[in-house]
């Protein structure tokens, strides 16, 4: 298996961090990229036995930090960056998705290897938004799906709060449990998301996606209530839904993850994925 990474420039002054994996001699591979989500990086957990998966299955699998993700080039696991973590929103990670697909599709390196005219998007929680809105709105990708996907960026820790008190103070603090940070959201976020509602708006972009949309979620979910992945169902009703039965937010896995098995219900979903790909 070639493994490689790269970093690409962003559109918003900072560096994207890429890393893509395939099979060698094997030409015109289907091409998934994969969106983290919130307080997320590509490496979380499981993430790289998962992409090694899809690879041995005869996938370019591509994964990327969002620029503003708080990780660094030189740091990219956990949060050494939290001004950059504070600076970011919707748009930004769009534009950051914008900015992979545009390498992926001009690369020459991977060209003889890789079907540019086969990519999936596929998206964790608030990357499930991001991959789409993005779908619906960039005509090089063919397939999406949402892994306990959010449904509505306005209703999201991020998005939301004490209005007033967080455009005095001018930030606002969320924990993360894991690594006990402070994690700054700066009052930004919400201006990003209020001047481009409608851009932002995942009810939209789901009732008009044209291509094949898969939705799998745990029905044990307490992040992302499953309600929200029968939502989107309900939005496109020629989208699929997958249940993983018992399977949490992140379907067994957690950080850091040592072991080399995949755990069972994120091997579920990864099956699934392979079999509504094909």
């Amino acid at each position: 298996m070639i493994k490689n990474s790269i970093v690409i420039q962003g559109k918003h002054q900072k560096t994207i961090l890429i890393d893509y994996r395939y099979l060698p001699n094997k030409v015109k591979q289907p091409i998934i990229i994969f969106c983290h989500g919130y307080k997320g990086f590509k490496d979380w957990g499981a993430w790289n036995l998962m992409a090694n998966a899809f690879a041995e299955a005869g996938y370019c699998f591509i994964k990327f930090n969002f620029s503003h993700n708080g990780g660094t080039i030189e740091q990219p696991i956990d949060f050494p960056d939290l001004e950059a973590f504070g600076n970011n929103n919707y748009t930004k990670e769009l534009d950051d998705l914008e900015s992979v697909i545009d390498w992926v599709c001009s690369n020459e390196e991977l060209k003889k290897d890789i079907n540019k005219d086969q990519i999936t998007l596929l998206g964790h929680s608030r990357g499930g938004g991001i991959v789409l809105i993005k779908a619906e709105e960039d005509s090089r990708i063919k397939k999406v799906i949402s892994l306990a996907g959010v449904c509505d960026f306005g209703k999201r820790t991020a998005t939301i709060g004490d209005l007033d008190e967080w455009k005095k103070e001018g930030v606002k603090y969320v924990l993360n449990a894991r690594t006990k940070q402070q994690m700054p959201h700066y009052y930004q976020f919400y201006e990003d998301f209020i001047n481009n509602e409608e851009r932002l708006n995942i009810k939209r972009a789901v009732s008009n996606i044209k291509i094949p949309q898969l939705i799998i979620h745990g029905n044990a979910d307490t992040s992302v209530s499953f309600e929200e992945a029968k939502t989107l169902r309900q939005w496109n009703p020629k989208s699929k839904l997958v249940t993983i039965e018992d399977a949490n937010h992140v379907f067994g896995a957690s950080h850091p993850w040592k072991s080399d098995e995949i755990p069972n219900h994120l091997n579920l979903v990864i099956q699934t994925i392979i079999s509504f790909l094909k």
